[in-house]
């Protein structure tokens, strides 16, 4: 039986055969396991679409809950119209999702996301397809998911966090570590250190989608990366970037996720020493804004510096050169520590000063990992990096306010901003400290 989070549908890639999908009247229509997936034929008796269907019984549905429904299909003739349902599986035989669309000759995706208007778990997704011809509908894969922020962030089940409590399971700090950090979601980090970044985003997102949930993601591996400062590295070449967008995008799949893209990589980008390197900055900015802009259920936030960086309209006009039209989102305050309510200000100033530019509606969100206390300290100066004392976890990842569709811990609470501060000898950027995570958690 399917479950009530991630992947509803069993066996939508058809890998066992015709198994859990059944065949209406056997008279007009037939399913079996063909090459391509799952091969549907009608016969002339169909004469209406409801005349040929099948399908797949047991789909709980929850009232309120937003679904998306994605399948991929081909027909053996041109214009071929093909019914697609989710509804009761019983009479009244109420639909939550009702589309009839054009089938062609060749592989085509189709994606719709709806909110239900039904509470059961004896649901049904169905297909009808009579065309008073005989016709063939091969389904390549067919996927009911449910990850949306309605149902949480995913936690991170192998962050450095985590990774740490696992080595030093009786050390003192480990009991608040624990709760206070490793079990609250925040966003995983994927840069030049990740071996096969394709496979490893894919298994990410899988595991969130399994859980109902939905995953943040920092893409980090902008060639020149951090403009060779303390993050120093990323990709070789703006090609070998490029190659690694395409991975990264093929991983996400077509399953929800919340994407930050290259944190710095736009407010650095004017301090870049050539005019053609800031040029390739902002091309390549745009070149991965695109990509994920492409992806239906991907919300990609290009990065927007903090409040205490760029002026509003200078910020707006890199972004526009980044690309922030495809996208239409930004990420302020990554790694920062500006308050919740100066950053939201400033994402208000932001969206305003993009407006003013012809790039209107865009939203924005807050990383409050570690702005808690705010970004000055006892002697009234504003703290902007490096791991400074005296700072505090924020809000844990959740709805927004003042503005903001989210607040996010993207920024993982405990790793290094690199060998500087208050960090310990040897904690390099990236590196989890249990040092610098008490110190987070008790302000000090």
């Amino acid at each position: 039986m399917a479950g009530t989070y991630g992947d509803l549908i069993v066996n939508g890639n058809f890998a066992d055969g015709t198994t859990f999908w059944w065949a209406g009247d056997a008279t007009k229509v037939a399913i079996a396991s063909g090459p391509g997936g799952l091969d549907a034929t009608a016969t002339t008796d169909a004469v209406n679409l409801s005349d040929a269907s099948f399908g797949q019984d047991g789909i709980v549905l929850r009232k309120g809950v937003r679904y998306t429904l994605t399948l991929t299909a081909r027909a053996s003739q041109a214009d071929t119209r093909l019914r697609v349902q989710v509804a009761l599986g019983a009479a009244p035989w109420t639909a939550a999702l009702d589309k009839t669309v054009t089938v062609g000759m060749a592989d085509t995706s189709f994606v719709y996301t709806f909110v239900s208007s039904l509470d059961t778990t004896t649901g049904q997704v169905s297909f009808q397809m009579g065309q008073a011809t005989p016709v063939t509908i091969t389904l390549a894969q067919v996927r009911l998911t449910t990850s949306t922020v309605r149902e949480g962030f995913y936690v991170d089940p192998d962050s450095n966090a985590a990774k740490w409590l696992a080595l030093n399971p009786t050390d003192g700090r480990a009991p608040k570590i624990r709760n206070v950090i490793a079990r609250r979601p925040s966003a995983r980090w994927f840069g030049d250190w990740t071996a096969n970044v394709q496979a490893e985003v894919d298994r990410y997102v899988a595991a969130a989608a399994a859980s109902g949930t939905v995953p943040i993601l920092t893409a980090y591996n902008m060639h020149w990366r951090d403009n060779g400062g303390e993050s120093h590295g990323g990709a070789l070449t703006p090609e070998a970037y490029k190659a690694w967008v395409d991975q990264f995008v093929a991983g996400l799949g077509d399953r929800p996720a919340i994407v930050i893209v290259e944190p710095d990589s736009l407010a650095q980008a004017e301090h870049l020493p050539t005019p053609e390197a800031r040029a390739t900055r902002y091309e390549l900015s745009s070149y991965v804004a695109q990509a994920l802009a492409a992806k239906p259920l991907v919300k990609a936030y290009l990065d927007a510096g903090n409040a205490a960086w760029l002026k509003p309209a200078q910020m707006a006009a890199q972004l526009v050169k980044g690309g922030v039209a495809a996208t239409r989102r930004i990420a302020i305050g990554v790694a920062g520590f500006d308050a919740t309510d100066i950053s939201c200000q400033y994402g208000q100033q932001l969206v305003m000063a993009l407006a003013a530019v012809g790039v209107p509606d865009v939203r924005f969100v807050i990383d409050t990992s570690r702005n808690g206390n705010g970004a000055m300290d006892d002697h009234g100066q504003h703290v902007a990096y490096c791991n400074p004392a005296g700072r505090r976890l924020g809000v844990p990842s959740s709805i927004g306010i003042g503005g903001a569709e989210h607040l996010l811990w993207i920024k993982n609470p405990g790793d290094s901003d690199g060998q500087c501060g208050i960090a310990p000898d040897n904690t390099p950027a990236g590196t989890f400290s249990p040092h610098l995570a008490e110190r987070l958690i008790d302000g000090t």
